[in-house]
């Protein structure tokens, strides 16, 4: 099984593998950038070498990158679009460099209100990407929560996006599912796992989830808030997360934790929450 969290890669790339190790992952999540800035970054060829060095010594079979929080290819601010189309053709760059399977991003906000521009304008963004920065990596579309003017918190709008795309790319762009944010925005996998996942099939096709996010809701059903939450601790408890791990539909689909690490008593103890979390998610597999 393909199953990890998001690792951190403070000091380089080349140390997020180890620290994969560390928790006993399979798959991991980086940040090639630091999410919440605007400068860019180059890889050196070194680093990226040495981090494909690295995923191979530690065993991890599936990586993607996030891209940074700051993009939003639905805007309808011509600066702001130019700078987040930069920035995301950067992102997918360093994927490309660094061999990544996938790069996870939002879908957007439409600050003006307008749905289906922002929509059409963000798939369109996507593709031309995709065409000019070429190679292999697969351009994930993440659920989100529903706040505000966020697109993404419907199936049938990732969908739309999915089938805006030419046929060169269309491969390459499926869904990345976060449980926490499906939830939220008024999918209840809660009480109705079997219901959400026939939509999930329906609208979107089973075909194109390509990763899940694993996390626990630390809000109430539909609160259209993105507060993530230890596994089984939060509102969405233990039933989900064992039906997900048991589904044999999603038995080759990466899993990654992007569930909170910190413990009180040491903030610095990246490790331990993240070894917590997969021990219950591995114990849904043992006692099925």
């Amino acid at each position: 099984m393909l199953l990890g969290a998001h690792v951190s890669t403070a000091g380089g790339c080349r140390n997020a593998p180890a620290r994969a190790a560390d928790i006993g992952a399979t798959a991991i999540q980086i940040f090639t950038k630091q999410p919440n800035r605007w400068a860019e970054v180059t890889i050196p060829d070194d680093e990226a070498l040495a981090f494909r060095a690295a995923v191979a010594q530690h065993g991890v079979a599936y990586a993607n990158a996030h891209d940074s929080y700051l993009i939003n290819l639905a805007t309808h601010d011509a600066l702001l679009l130019d700078r987040s189309y930069s920035a995301f053709l950067g992102e997918l760059n360093r994927a490309n460099q660094l061999g990544l399977h996938a790069l996870v991003t939002h879908p957007g906000n439409a600050t003006d209100g307008d749905l289906p521009r922002g929509l059409a304008q963000n798939a369109d963004m996507i593709a031309r990407a995709l065409e000019e920065a070429g190679g292999t990596v697969q351009v994930l579309l993440e659920t989100t929560a529903g706040s505000g003017k966020v697109i993404g918190s419907r199936f049938e709008q990732l969908a739309e996006m999915i089938a805006r795309m030419p046929g060169n790319v269309s491969d390459r762009v499926g869904v990345c599912v976060d449980t926490c944010h499906v939830y939220a925005a008024g999918y209840d996998l809660r009480e109705d796992y079997d219901g959400v996942i026939n939509q999930l099939a329906d609208v979107i096709g089973l075909d194109r989830v390509r990763l899940f996010h694993l996390n626990d809701s630390a809000t109430p059903f539909a609160s259209k808030r993105d507060r993530h939450a230890a596994i089984g601790e939060g509102s969405l408890g233990d039933e989900p997360f064992r039906r997900l791990m048991t589904d044999p539909r999603f038995a080759l689909v990466p899993k990654v934790l992007e569930t909170p690490k910190e413990l009180p008593e040491n903030p610095k103890d990246q490790v331990t929450m993240d070894l917590r979390n997969l021990a219950r998610l591995r114990g849904y597999l043992t006692s099925a």
